[in-house]
């Protein structure tokens, strides 16, 4: 069975920190991109992070560039989301998702970005942050 469990949401003050982790099971995640993602009341889901579980590469959405960290431990098969700065416009439901590294239609390696990650891919439950401010 394939879960995605993502942790460590909470209050916060604005400026505070907050690490996220999103632990992974059920599928080989060394072949699968992570992502976080969020969805604040009203708004669409937006991209947070992303990191290869191939080569590290890291990628961030401009909003969060500069105050969010996201890393990897493979051999924990668990993806951390470290948040400082915090903002109250940071308050959503943060979301982890995995998505192949390997585009589905070409079987080729791709890097992986915000829009390669569907529906139909593994998405975890949501962990609640709300900054105060």
């Amino acid at each position: 069975e394939v879960q995605l469990q993502a942790s460590g949401g909470g209050l916060v003050q604005a400026g505070g920190s907050l690490r996220l982790s999103c632990t992974a099971s059920g599928f080989t995640f060394d072949d699968y991109a992570i992502g976080w993602f969020r969805q604040a009341p009203g708004k669409e889901r937006e991209g947070v992070a992303i990191v290869s579980s191939t080569d590290g590469n890291t990628g961030y959405s401009d909003s969060v560039l500069g105050r969010f960290t996201i890393s990897s431990v493979n051999a924990k098969n668990t993806v951390y989301l470290d948040m400082n700065s915090l903002k109250s416009e940071d308050t959503a439901v943060y979301y982890c998702a995995a998505a192949p590294e390997t585009d589905p239609v070409t079987a080729q390696a791709r890097e992986v970005r915000f829009r390669d990650f569907k529906d139909n891919d593994y998405w975890g439950e949501g962990t609640l942050v709300t900054v105060s401010s």
